[in-house]
Formats: C-alpha cells, structure tokens, sequence
C-alpha cells in the first residue's frame, strides 16, 4: 500500500489518529448536503427505527433523529474516533436514549433481530471487507419488508454494475437505483 493510500484510509477508510480527526471535520461538511438529500428521499416516518452503517462524524445521525421524533437512530461504525465524534454531534439525543451508537463491524453488528424500519449506509459499502456479509446482517437486523438505501457520492468509487443484481442474491427485493443530485442511490427491501 503506497503514503497515499494510508494516508487516505487514516483519514476516511477506517479514521484513527489525527488524521482520522481531521478526516472527521471535512466529512461532515462535504457530505452534509448529500445526508440531508438522502433523508429527505428516503420518506422516513415519526416512529420509524433507523440504523445507519457506517455514520462517519454523525452528520446524517442527527439529521435522522430531527426526523423521527418518536422513533430511534442506531449506528454502528468500525472507527472509534467516528463514533467519538458523532457522540459529541449528538450527545443530547444520546442523553435521551433517542440515539445509540456502537463500534463494531456491519458484519457483526449488536442488534436483535427485525430490530429497524430502515437501514442507511453513505459511502460505506465500498470498505466493508465482506459485504455479502454485511448485506446479509443488515438484512437480519431489518423487519419484514423494511427498507435498505446504499448512497453513494461520485468520489466513492462505487460502480453502478451488479449492485441491484447483488442486494437481491441476499434477500432484498425490488432492489433499485436512483439518481441523485450528488450520486446515487441503491434502494431495496426485505424479502419476507
């Protein structure tokens, strides 16, 4: 792996350290407005139970927690310093109960089963070292018929190809790409 590539991945791959901090900050001001594009699409209900893989500097956190007002926001990530971060972003809903965040992988992730509603991931999906496992976890954690949205910013790298083909070889259905003002989007649901 070249300088670049550990720089880059202390700073967003798997944020640790100073550089992991500072990845933190330009994160949550780059990716804000796609966050806020993201949970305006999904239609997310008063009482819905979301979990986001992969929160990052808690951006969209706390902008699912404004959009249920009785329901719950859970996040999982693989950074300690991204879960420090989103805890100081969101320490009062933390307070509340309204919000819980845990460090861990999407592979294993501390949830029952059938525990959500909805299941986000922003730029993710492309680090996770096993993600039939992942996608298979998240589908465990998902109610019948819950949601699954996997949004991706052009600086991803995320390729389009075989990602509705993947979501549905483990089971999710209607799986479909969406085009975004800053991305895409690849929504399915549950199979039951």
């Amino acid at each position: 792996m070249s300088l670049e590539d550990r720089l880059l991945s202390r700073m967003f791959r798997r944020p640790e350290g100073l550089l992991g901090r500072l990845g933190g900050v330009i994160l949550a001001r780059a990716n804000r407005s796609f966050a806020e594009e993201m949970v305006a699409l999904l239609g997310i209900a008063p009482g819905d139970r979301v979990l986001e893989v992969g929160f990052g500097p808690g951006v969209a956190i706390e902008l699912l927690a404004r959009a249920t007002p009785v329901g719950s926001v859970a996040g999982i990530d693989v950074s300690r310093e991204m879960v420090r971060q989103a805890a100081v972003r969101n320490a009062a809903a933390i307070r509340t109960g309204k919000v819980v965040l845990r460090h861990g992988t999407v592979e294993r992730m501390p949830f029952e089963d059938a525990a959500f509603d909805l299941a986000l991931a922003i730029n993710s999906l492309q680090v996770w070292p096993d993600v039939d496992g992942g996608l298979r976890e998240i589908r465990r954690v998902l109610r019948p018929g819950g949601r699954l949205a996997l949004a991706f910013t052009p600086r991803s790298g995320q390729p389009r190809h075989g990602l509705s083909e993947r979501l549905e070889a483990n089971g999710f259905a209607d799986a479909r790409l969406v085009e975004l003002r800053r991305g895409f989007c690849a929504l399915a649901r549950k199979a039951s």
